[in-house]
Parts: structure tokens; C-alpha cells; sequence
């Protein structure tokens, strides 16, 4: 990418690099560090022409719960339930969209919930 003076790179963060919450020390410092490695490519890849966006989202539905309740499936669909999540294909669509934008124009850095959440702790089910 250097050496071409173009490219774009996508770290995929999180909400929770963004604030913390009881019980994810661990989870949320290590997606602060996506958040902070990010910024740091960003300054340090500007001379190259190369973008770096990050994309933090929130609630999706991937099967990080069930490996965070160590195969409990019954425990990781209630983490959704009553909530309509995000899914990988709004994620990769996010993706594609920043990465299509003309040359001159970078996203950043991209936050995106479902409707329902306002934030790590706050949502709204039915």
C-alpha cells in the first residue's frame, strides 16, 4: 500500500472501545486499543494516502456470545432477545460503502447500533 500510495484499511472495533461497562474490563480495554491503533495508523498512514477507518458496533448478533457463555446457546440468544441486533451483513455493508466513497473522502470512524440502543448499557426490548 505504501509503495502504491493507496489502500484502505478496516479495523472493526466496538461500542465498548468507546465506554465501559460493568464486567468487560478486559473486552473494553482491548477495543479502546483497536480504537487508539486506529488513530495511530490514521496520523501515521496520512503521507501514503492511505485510509484507515474504524467500525464500532454495538449489539450484533454474531456467535461472540455463545463463545463469551463458553457454548451456552439458551444464555447467548438472551442477550438478543426482545432486541432486533445488528448482523454481520450490516456490518460488511458498512464496509463496502466506506470503501467505496471517492478517493478524497475517509470515514474515520464509524459508531452504529440497532435502534434499540443507545449506548452498551442502555436498550430497549419488546
Amino acid at each position: 500500500m505504501i509503495a502504491r500510495n493507496a489502500g484502505h484499511i478496516i479495523n472493526i472495533g466496538s461500542t465498548a472501545g468507546k465506554e465501559v461497562y460493568p464486567k468487560g474490563n478486559v473486552y473494553c480495554a482491548s477495543k479502546y486499543a483497536v480504537d487508539a491503533l486506529t488513530k495511530g495508523m490514521r496520523i501515521d498512514l496520512l503521507p501514503h494516502g492511505i485510509k484507515v477507518t474504524q467500525i464500532a458496533p454495538g449489539m450484533a448478533e454474531t456467535e461472540f456470545s455463545t463463545v463469551r457463555f463458553h457454548g451456552d446457546e439458551a444464555r447467548a440468544r438472551q442477550v438478543y432477545q426482545g432486541v432486533d441486533p445488528l448482523r454481520p451483513e450490516d456490518i460488511a455493508e458498512l464496509v463496502y460503502y466506506v470503501t467505496t466513497l471517492p478517493a478524497h473522502v475517509c470515514v474515520n470512524d464509524l459508531v452504529v447500533t440497532p435502534t434499540a440502543q443507545a449506548n452498551s448499557t442502555t436498550v430497549v426490548r419488546s
